[in-house]
């Protein structure tokens, strides 16, 4: 244990005048945001899809998806073994859902935890395609003293120094909920899941950040007594204290609410400052939130001094854990300007103006802000 510790550094918040490391840099190569102008997809492709991969992609094996299951145990009457033939025989659903990584906005943040250096470019909308959870669970016959349901992947690695295979748990409420309904998918926008999206099969959890959608799903194990395993007691929790690591915090479970927006015109290469022309300029986006859908977007063009709202589509009726668009039209004068939106979902919750901090730099849905341009006239 001591050895790992040596290689797996515990987790840390970046001094006041410490910049981003050569490690989060490679972290950054690995696991790539949504460009924005991509927003324009309702569907988002799979390769512009966010990514987020804690340890390696795992392969599936020498004999590819035919040497491939997933087992159904522990607090059940008839445990399972499936293979892809044998899960693809059960009904298949559906679901247009919008998957955000729980660090999303992490980078932003002062003083920035230290992790994956998300932006707000986290997130990506898939159509998912597999078998209900809850289909599963009937056939294996959930035994009456089962209180959780512990997903286990494929990848493996160190973090903070455990050794780990990724495991993540959800309540039995939640894995048997019919609305969100969760899915033990095996395809993508219709075809199978690429492998960075978790080949062959994981878990798509409607409504909860990323680190609930399980990669590379070979086990489900009911159990009797809470998990508490590295992913679920000691990360993804919200820790407010700067000072204190061993603060236990509060669990991540939902999406907040977040707005983004396309950036409008044309960008800068290095800075990204966005260029555009006076007159009339349609701005449009996309809003979301994992805990009701969303009602209202507005959207400031003035760094938040003042708010007007924007139109938002009806969304999809079957989509309801999918985001939403919304439009409206700027009338652009010559200078420098600060765009932002910001959502507010059925349960009143709405985008914070302030930061919202904590250790792991989880949940950050802090207004975007986008630098713009607007050139004088003729020029």
């Amino acid at each position: 244990m001591s050895a790992l510790r040596a290689v797996s550094a515990p987790s840390r918040v970046a001094e006041p005048a410490e910049g981003i490391s050569t490690e989060e840099l490679a972290l950054a190569a690995r696991n790539h945001g949504l460009p924005l102008e991509a927003l324009r997809y309702e569907v988002t492709p799979p390769g512009l899809h966010y990514v987020l991969v804690h340890y390696d992609i795992p392969t599936v094996g020498a004999g590819g998806v035919d040497d491939w299951t997933l087992t159904v145990r522990g607090r059940v009457r008839n445990p399972l073994s499936l293979d892809l033939a044998t899960l693809r025989s059960f009904p298949a659903v559906t679901h247009r859902v919008t998957m955000e990584c729980a660090g999303n906005g992490r980078a932003r943040l002062t003083p920035r935890p230290v992790s994956q250096p998300w932006l707000v470019e986290a997130v990506g909308t898939a159509d998912w395609t597999g078998v209900p959870l809850r289909t599963l669970l009937a056939e294996a016959g959930v035994e009456r003293d089962a209180v959780e349901a512990v997903f286990t992947g494929a990848d493996h690695g160190v973090e903070r120094g455990v050794e780990q295979d990724y495991q993540r748990s959800l309540p039995l409420s939640d894995a048997t909920a019919d609305d969100p309904e969760v899915l033990v998918a095996y395809e993508m926008n219709g075809a199978p899941l690429p492998p960075q999206h978790g080949h062959p099969v994981r878990l798509v959890v409607p409504g909860w950040y990323g680190m609930a959608h399980v990669k590379w799903l070979r086990d489900i194990a009911l159990t009797s007594t809470p998990f508490t395993g590295f992913q679920q007691a000691v990360a993804y929790r919200y820790r407010r204290s700067a000072d204190n690591p061993d603060d236990p915090g509060e669990p991540v479970t939902r999406i907040a609410p977040r707005a983004l927006m396309i950036p409008p015109g044309f960008p800068d290469f290095m800075s990204r400052t966005r260029v555009v022309r006076p007159g009339p300029v349609r701005l449009e986006g996309r809003a979301w939130s994992g805990h009701a859908p969303v009602t209202r977007v507005e959207v400031s063009t003035d760094d938040g001094d003042t708010w007007t709202e924007a139109a938002l589509d009806e969304g999809l009726k079957e989509s309801s854990w999918a985001w939403r668009s919304w439009r409206t039209t700027w009338e652009a004068t010559p200078g420098t300007h600060v765009l932002s939106a910001r959502a507010t979902d059925a349960a009143d919750h709405t985008q914070p103006l302030d930061q919202p901090w904590n250790r792991g730099g989880f949940g950050n849905n802090l207004v975007q802000r986008i630098p713009v341009i607007c050139l004088p006239p003729g020029d």
